[in-house]
């Protein structure tokens, strides 16, 4: 719904089995849920999907991939995004609203936020705490691929990350959920600009 609310077409659905996407695709959203029930670790076994051999190819030639919540924990499984997404500190589900500061608003998903800004998104997670050694999470903040950060810890985050880019700063995996603050009836709209952004730049590069 929020693609569709943002670019006014419907999107297209793949199943996991499937072994190719739509030609000529340049967005792909990878969403959240419990694929496989969460079994052996989130994310491992839909990462072994294999529609995901097609995403990472177009990813590689380019396409914008959004992974939300699972779909993030599916982007580091499957080798699209560093690190690992652990169980969350304290070991309990995390379900409200959390407050999240803009990391990098130079990205193609966060270009409609302001450096520093804070902002509200949902979380509804048990496997968020993001991971990552100490030389990777040096180079994630050096190259500016830390795209979100939790405003206080919630979950045992290194250094509170919310959210990353690839090098490239075309994939973006994340635990929030920005689709599910699109609207008003929502209880808020912080989400809406991270869609209307990547329409945006789809248009910019058409």
């Amino acid at each position: 719904m929020a693609f569709e609310t943002a670019t006014g077409a419907k999107p297209a659905m793949v199943w996991h089995r499937d072994t190719d996407l739509p030609d000529d695709i340049d967005l792909i959203g990878v969403p959240g849920g419990f694929s496989y029930g969460d079994y052996l670790r989130s994310g491992a076994m839909a990462a072994r999907s294999p529609v995901m051999q097609a995403v990472a190819r177009a990813a590689e030639r380019g396409a914008y991939v959004l992974g939300i919540c699972n779909g993030f924990q599916v982007l580091t499984e499957s080798g699209l995004l560093p690190g690992a997404l652990l169980r969350n500190a304290g070991g309990h589900f995390v379900c409200r609203d959390v407050s999240l500061i803009v990391d990098n608003a130079r990205s193609a998903f966060t270009g409609r936020y302001e450096a520093g800004e804070t902002i509200s998104f949902p979380v509804a997670h048990h496997d968020g705490n993001y991971f990552a050694d100490a030389e990777t999470l040096d180079r994630l903040e050096g190259e500016g691929c830390v795209a979100l950060r939790y405003a206080q810890a919630i979950n045992g985050s290194a250094r509170n990350i919310a959210g990353i880019l690839n090098e490239a700063g075309n994939v973006l995996g994340m635990m929030p959920h920005p689709e599910r603050v699109i609207e008003t009836a929502q209880g808020g709209t912080d989400g809406q600009r991270l869609f209307q952004g990547l329409v945006e730049n789809l248009m910019a590069r058409a």
